[in-house]
């Protein structure tokens, strides 16, 4: 096959693409901002025994944990403030780790992934959400 072809197979194959990803759209919905914003996501993790703030204060840099509460607010790219009933972290979340799904500061969530501990902050790196029933 020559290159002409090659790079019009390529391209149809792009264009094709888009809509399919584009579909899979998701993220925190804050009801302070003016207008939501396209993610995708999508990631299924363990499901390790679930823990509370309190308790992920306890465990080491590294270790996976699964924490449940909401998300309040977003107070960065991709950081955000979550809430269990013993206190609250920051977690980041990637754009990708939405999986389509929208969640406002009224949904319970389900937080899955490593703790990032440093001398005198503690931080999850969120590889999977899931939307939970109260």
């Amino acid at each position: 096959m020559n290159i002409k072809k090659t790079a019009a197979i390529l391209a149809m194959t792009a264009l094709i693409s888009t809509p399919v990803l584009a579909a899979q759209s998701g993220g925190f919905v804050d009801p302070n901002a003016p207008a939501a914003v396209a993610q995708k996501g999508g990631f299924s993790g363990p499901n390790d025994t679930v823990k509370t703030i309190k308790q992920a204060k306890d465990l080491h840099d590294d270790d996976w944990v699964t924490l449940r509460g909401h998300i309040e607010k977003r107070i960065g790219d991709e950081d955000y403030l979550f809430r269990d009933e013993t206190g609250t972290m920051t977690v980041e979340i990637d754009h990708k780790r939405w999986n389509g799904q929208m969640i406002g500061p009224q949904d319970k969530v389900e937080l899955q992934g490593k703790l990032d501990k440093d001398f005198n902050s503690l931080e999850l790196d969120v590889k999977h959400v899931k939307k939970i029933a109260e």
